[in-house]
């Protein structure tokens, strides 16, 4: 029997609640509305979630417990009080939070909690690796599991992985500060597609692993170890239709109408977080104090209602936030309240989805203003549970619910001034006003809900895998080295074009110290000495270069891309009809940019002049590459001229200069049976593109190019040359 393939989805914790009575362990589903989105995949069929279930079970219980969650389709992951310690409240609380959060000063660096954070990913691997089969899609939850695709890639190569991240991601120089952070990109890198809620968070994971790791960006995507790992934005959204339903709840109905009855005639401000420091709580009641302060005519006339949901208050800087907003809380109802009327109704405790569900329905303002938060759920049930299209909604610009909410009244959560202008502006906001931002913005909650949410981005790991694989058929292995040897072999008249930099070579940071060593010059000379070979050496090297390294070889060379051309023991004879009078204006303005960014230099050529930047800071020669590409793209189109980014290069040359035609002008009139052209940069594009589709093309060091094949490097390169010569 052939078994049907699964999702293994695995999160920190199972999406249960477990309780013991009486010494029986109950299970209970929980509410949360990743559980929620998740349902739809780990409850059907022979999918399961891998998890902590949520608190210590002696080993003899164990074996019950795992029966119990068998029935759901939840695997458990059993970790003590220790584990819990160091990987979760000690790294995972304590190291990876405050970083990504931007709060470094609560961090603290434990070597103790790196070891257990490391050992508990471990645990998770050995529970993946026991119920993964051939076939299988892995989805993997957030920060606490950042070490865990990659261990399980080590194990299963060929696996399909996802990774999503509930968190922010930092900036480079924010994540740098973490002692293990090389690990860390290593591990999240296991994956093939990452996920995050925003661009910006995308953006600065790609930052972080071009940085710290060998991966090479090409816009969202990564390749590294030889895979492609694609980063895209998949921002989170809820279980719409749920809080729509709770609306028309009867219950909540009650409780609505009780609320609203005990705020007549007051603007109810609602706000509702877990006790945390990234959440801007302290701040909120500051602008609300100021607010009281600077405009006593709204004094009376509208009440904040604060839910604050206890969180590891035990904690020290946890519990000094809570007595902070204790106190502040106090003060402004102290200063502030009258007999009839209190400004701040504050609660410390949880409440039911239904009370939740009638105090949204019942605020005539959501304020949610973390200081930086992943997506922000309460902003988008805030919204779905406006039935009447009424209420304003004032969210920071540090939500990840903000790139897409964006008729709700932006806020900077820093700027006290800011909240007080957007308080007054959403307590004063026209009926109209309302209905139409909100109108806008339930559009925006009801379609990009949980559920498209789960489908887009299992959608795009199967598309990500389906390209890996069909990129992977283009890589040049056994059986298409063995189909091109025989052809080369059965073969009586052949042309072989190679690129130098990058194909026969590896890269240099001097592009002097490149040149040809021994076992190069011995595949050559083979290469040669057979008659029915013509190898041509085409390259964007100058020719007095190619002439010093090769002019005692038996061969063709090309350069400056085609430039200058010599056939075998003749005289080097430039393209007709050639000028070079452009250069110097373009080396005036290169000349201004090379004196900007150390690092960078001129190379003049006689036909082309090329701008380096492969000694220049990460980023820095990006950025001036660009700046230099915008300055000069209307000279360039005036003088009929080519603009040409490399690899950390840009080369200005005449437009009739290309490989492309210089390849063809080799094969004019000969019909060779076997035709092989190597290239690394997109320069050799041109070649490809120019040669018939029956050539052997081959891109040296990226599988996306017009060519029919790729290598992996100049290694790959030279075994290939030597499996002909045999």
């Amino acid at each position: 029997m052939i078994r049907e393939s699964k999702t293994i989805i695995i999160s920190n914790r199972l999406p249960v609640k477990i309780t013991e009575e009486n010494g029986v362990y109950q299970l209970s589903p929980s509410e949360g509305g990743l559980a929620t989105g998740l349902g739809s995949i780990y409850k059907e069929g022979n999918n399961i979630w891998i998890g902590w279930p949520g608190l210590e079970v002696p080993e003899e219980r164990q074996e019950e417990v795992t029966k119990k969650l068998a029935e759901l389709n939840l695997i458990p992951v059993f970790l003590s009080s220790e584990e819990i310690n160091g990987y979760y409240e000690g790294f995972s609380n304590e190291i990876l939070w405050p970083v990504f959060h931007y709060l470094v000063t609560y961090a603290n660096f434990e070597q103790a909690y790196w070891d257990a954070y490391q050992d508990v990913n471990e645990k998770f691997k050995r529970a993946v690796t026991q119920h993964l089969s051939s076939g299988d899609k892995i989805w993997i939850h957030d920060y606490q599991l950042l070490l865990l695709p990659n261990l399980i890639r080590e194990e299963q190569p060929s696996v399909t992985i996802g990774f999503f991240q509930h968190i922010p991601f930092p900036s480079f120089e924010i994540f740098r500060l973490i002692p293990w952070r090389e690990e860390i990109i290593e591990g999240i890198l296991g994956a093939d597609l990452l996920g995050f809620h925003t661009f910006d968070d995308a953006r600065h994971f790609i930052s972080a692993a071009s940085r710290l790791t060998s991966s090479n960006p090409s816009d969202n995507i990564l390749i590294y170890k030889n895979r492609q790992i694609v980063v895209e934005a998949f921002p989170m959204g809820i279980d719409n239709d749920k809080f729509d339903r709770l609306t028309r709840d009867p219950k909540v109905a009650k409780f609505t109408v009780s609320i609203k009855n005990s705020l007549k005639n007051i603007k109810t401000i609602l706000t509702i977080d877990r006790l945390d420091y990234s959440k801007g709580i302290l701040q909120r009641l500051q602008a609300l104090e100021l607010l009281l302060e600077k405009h006593p005519e709204y004094l009376g006339k509208l009440a904040l209602y604060m839910i604050v949901v206890p969180s590891r208050d035990t904690v020290p800087k946890y519990k000094e936030l809570k007595d902070q907003i204790d106190q502040l809380v106090g003060n402004i109802n102290a200063r502030f309240r009258t007999i009839s009327w209190l400004p701040v109704h504050y609660f410390y405790r949880s409440f039911s989805v239904e009370f939740l569900s009638a105090i949204y329905s019942a605020a005539d303002i959501c304020l949610v203003t973390p200081m930086r938060d992943g997506m922000n759920l309460v902003s988008k049930e805030y919204v779905a549970s406006r039935l009447n299209e009424d209420g304003v909604l004032i969210l920071s610009e540090m939500a990840g619910a903000s790139k897409e909410l964006n008729d709700a009244l932006i806020v900077n959560p820093n700027n006290i001034g800011d909240m007080v202008k957007a308080m007054i502006q959403a307590i004063n906001m026209p009926a109209e006003e309302q209905q139409i931002r909100m109108k806008s913005m339930r559009a925006m909650v009801s379609k990009f809900n949980i559920h498209l949410w789960v489908k887009n981005f299992m959608d795009k790991l199967r598309e990500v895998k389906t390209m890996q694989e069909s990129l992977h058929t283009k890589h040049a292995v056994a059986s298409i080295k063995n189909q091109i040897t025989t052809d080369y072999k059965n073969a009586k008249d052949r042309y072989i074009f190679l690129d130098y930099d990058g194909t026969l070579v590896g890269f240099n940071a001097d592009i002097n110290q490149a040149s040809p060593d021994e076992e190069l010059y011995g595949i050559l000379k083979q290469l040669t000495s057979d008659p029915a070979n013509q190898v041509i050496i085409i390259s964007g090297r100058n020719y007095q270069t190619l002439e010093q390294w090769f002019g005692h070889l038996d061969v063709d060379m090309i350069a400056e891309h085609g430039a200058w051309q010599k056939y075998k023991h003749t005289d080097w004879k430039p393209l007709p009809l050639l000028t070079d009078k452009w250069k110097q204006e373009v080396k005036t303005v290169l000349d201004t940019y090379t004196d900007r960014t150390p690092g960078s230099f001129i190379e003049e050529k006689s036909y082309s002049l090329v701008w380096h930047y492969r000694k220049v800071e990460e980023g820095l020669g990006a950025l001036r590459a660009n700046e230099i590409i915008n300055h000069l793209r209307m000279v360039i189109a005036d003088k009929g001229l080519q603009m040409m980014p490399g690899n950390k290069v840009i080369e200005f040359k005449n437009i009739e200069v290309n490989k492309g035609k210089a390849a063809q002008n080799w094969l004019y009139a000969k019909s060779p049976d076997f035709i092989l052209a190597l290239g690394d940069d997109h320069t050799d594009e041109d070649i490809f593109k120019a040669l018939e589709p029956e050539a052997y093309t081959i891109k040296v060091g990226s599988n996306i190019s017009a060519a029919r094949y790729y290598l992996k490097d100049f290694r790959e390169v030279r075994e290939l040359l030597k499996e002909l010569l045999q």
